[in-house]
């Protein structure tokens, strides 16, 4: 489940973000009578409908996996979490009929009423992003429910589950993170085709628009990231110990960027004297709760993976900053991108960064959560299926998922090949921009012939 969690992720975030992307090309090209942003509309739809029905056949691993192979899990607790997968399973097939009439709609629907028909697939997008992550965050801040002295659920409040203590950060942390993927992602397929000698205004608009979102979604995304951190502290004391490779409870902690964590602190790491405590009580007096606050059965394993995990997601989102500051100086000063290849070069790094900071994050809300599949409520060990046979599945699940990302690029690669060699504005838009009229020629002198 690991696995496909990895995969889908990605796909994922495509499906809450790329559609605002496509609807921005799209409301440019309508509002300023524009047929490269048309023609940038319409291909991106075409690609949102791949990703989306490639997303669709991941997603619907993961329910087979969810309930195969967490049957105690589902079993308890599912009349807790379960209105909210019902939420999210209205908002996929309201997503998927609306994706349906966009795209048809290209050749059938006035530009306007095209436009608008878009809309509900970003909504779309961002509350089934919603209801999977409260899930989620249920699990780390489990909330909605009491147990009975028999074990069972009792009182269950779905909404209570829902508007749990960590969906206010861990939702729009999800949401940003899936809008900086996408952003950098696209934008980097553009930066490559420019490297590659393609400056046409198709491929600048391209880039710009998709880095633009991301760029001004990075420094919101650090900031959610910070609150986050802090929350953790606060609520899940023992996963930001295990982030942070804090052993002991003390105060003026020392935050480590990189090294390995070992059972008397971090190693080959760069410390900083107090910044640790600073950050989570905004004073290095504050007192930072270790791993010994609870036997070594209860800590999170693999700390070096999440200390680094950690340090990678946060050191690639202050690096993205960065590039996001670089476009919006060379735009202040000359309304453009920088001219720099450098800059290029750094866009076109920038998507996989993207997605290395993505899954990052996912690895230290995860394991971090260990040994609890809810949080001080239910062991992982005790929720997971007893069945024999799953290395079987999983073979097969990784025949299924490598079969599924050869045939997308296949198909992406087909389509980008195809586009390459049409001429701009020959996308079948027909509320596009008129194209001006040819000047007509002047009249014939007097007497002349025709």
């Amino acid at each position: 489940m690991a696995f496909t969690l990895g995969f889908h992720i990605i796909l994922a975030s495509f499906g809450v973000a790329f559609p605002a992307l496509m609807l921005i090309a799209n409301y440019r090209g309508l509002r300023h009578d524009d047929p490269v942003a048309l023609d940038l509309a319409q291909r991106w739809s075409k690609v949102a409908a791949v990703l989306f029905a490639v997303g669709a056949v991941t997603g619907t691993v993961l329910s087979f996996e969810f309930g195969l192979l967490w049957p105690a899990f589902t079993g308890r607790f599912g009349d807790v979490f379960g209105v909210a997968f019902a939420i999210e399973g209205i908002f996929f097939f309201t997503e998927a009929i609306f994706i349906a009439i966009y795209i048809y709609g290209w050749k059938r629907l006035s530009g306007w009423a095209h436009f608008w028909t878009g809309v509900p697939v970003v909504i779309s997008g961002i509350g089934g992003a919603f209801s999977v992550v409260a899930v989620n965050s249920w699990m780390n801040q489990p909330d909605g429910f009491t147990i009975a002295s028999n074990g069972q659920v009792t009182d269950v409040a779905p909404l209570d589950a829902i508007f749990n203590r960590a969906t206010s950060y861990e939702v729009p942390h999800m949401i940003l993170a899936a809008y900086l993927v996408t952003g950098f992602l696209i934008a980097s397929v553009y930066a490559v085709g420019m490297l590659r000698g393609r400056r046409d205004r198709h491929h600048r608009l391209g880039l710009l628009i998709p880095l633009t979102v991301a760029a001004i979604a990075t420094p919101i995304q650090f900031a959610v990231g910070d609150t986050a951190a802090r929350a953790i502290a606060d609520d899940q004391p023992v996963k930001f110990a295990a982030m942070e490779c804090v052993q002991h409870t003390h105060k003026d902690v020392t935050e480590y960027l990189g090294g390995r964590c070992t059972s008397s602190g971090v190693k080959d790491g760069i410390g900083i004297p107090g910044l640790d405590s600073f950050l989570v009580g905004f004073s290095t007096d504050t007192k930072v709760t270790g791993l010994d606050s609870v036997p070594p059965s209860d800590r999170p394993p693999a700390n070096t993976m999440l200390h680094l995990s950690f340090d990678a997601m946060v050191g690639i989102c202050t690096l993205l900053i960065g590039l996001g500051l670089w476009l919006g100086w060379a735009w202040w000063r000359r309304r453009d991108i920088p001219r720099s290849p450098w800059f290029l070069r750094a866009t076109a790094a920038s998507g996989v960064a993207a997605v290395v900071a993505l899954e990052c994050g996912w690895i230290v809300t995860e394991v971090g959560r260990q040994p609890w599949v809810v949080y001080n409520v239910m062991r992982t060990e005790d929720a997971v299926t007893g069945a024999s046979g799953v290395w079987v599945t999983f073979s097969a699940v990784l025949v299924l998922h490598t079969a599924l990302a050869i045939a997308t690029v296949l198909i992406l690669r087909t389509m980008a090949h195809r586009w390459r060699t049409a001429e701009i504005g020959e996308a079948e838009v027909p509320y596009g921009p008129s194209e001006p009229a040819p000047p007509h020629d002047p009249a014939p002198p007097a007497g002349s012939p025709g």
